[in-house]
């Protein structure tokens, strides 16, 4: 997953919050997953509340939405030009691919572990055709280097790496667990990642992120259509 750019984080609420409002999020509830702290408060959505994309989106059961103060926590539609102004950390790739898919508009959510540890987003492309779908989610997969798969049950086809890597803080270390599908005309993408220590170095979250895009893949091919 492209994650935000370090020179455009403070744009992103800017741009998301022109669409929807910052911070807001209706995304689909999902069954609960496995979540930091057991005695998490419930983060559940209607589904039948949500209309358009967001109706589409899964979110961690048991997870906190983000803090609006903070732009890379902002949930909310966005259009291919926010997307790429705001969110997007190779933005001339991206709008090229984009623009190759006929993707217009697509949907963020985040979420945050009871004790924000975990930090859990997904993202939803939709372009014009199963065919383009196909082409943005291996367009966007191969954007970053991929070397260590994991296996999702039930989803042989999903495209999937877990890693760590230094983070922007001195003696942070990142662990980061992604996958990523297309149903239909939609790409979706999960990230599930964690900051730790060198001392104490991070997991990445294998089971949480194969958890959300299995998710996300029924919720795609029982509601897209």
């Amino acid at each position: 997953m492209r994650r935000v750019a370090p020179g455009v984080a403070a744009a992103v609420c800017v741009g998301l919050a022109a669409l929807t409002g910052c911070g807001n999020d209706a995304g689909a509830a999902t069954t609960p997953v496995a979540a930091s702290t057991p005695s998490a408060p419930a983060d559940v959505a209607a589904p039948a509340a949500a209309g358009g994309l967001a109706g589409l989106a899964v979110v961690p059961g048991g997870f906190l939405k983000g803090d609006p103060a903070e732009p890379a926590q902002v949930s909310g539609p966005f259009s291919r030009q926010s997307f790429v102004d705001t969110l997007s950390a190779s933005p001339a790739e991206d709008l090229a691919l984009l623009l190759n898919a006929g993707c217009k508009e697509g949907y963020q959510t985040f979420r945050l572990s009871p004790d924000r540890h975990k930090r859990v987003t997904v993202q939803l492309f939709k372009a014009a055709s199963k065919a383009k779908a196909d082409d943005l989610l291996k367009g966007f997969w191969a954007q970053e280097e991929h070397t260590k798969p994991f296996a999702v049950k039930n989803l042989p086809g999903a495209l999937t790496d877990a890693r760590t890597e230094v983070a922007g803080v001195t003696g942070q270390i990142e662990a980061i667990a992604e996958a990523s599908i297309a149903v239909g005309g939609m790409v979706a993408e999960v990230t599930v990642s964690q900051t730790g220590t060198l001392e104490k170095p991070p997991v990445p979250d294998t089971k949480l992120a194969g958890t959300m895009i299995r998710l996300q893949q029924v919720r795609l091919t029982t509601k897209a259509g």
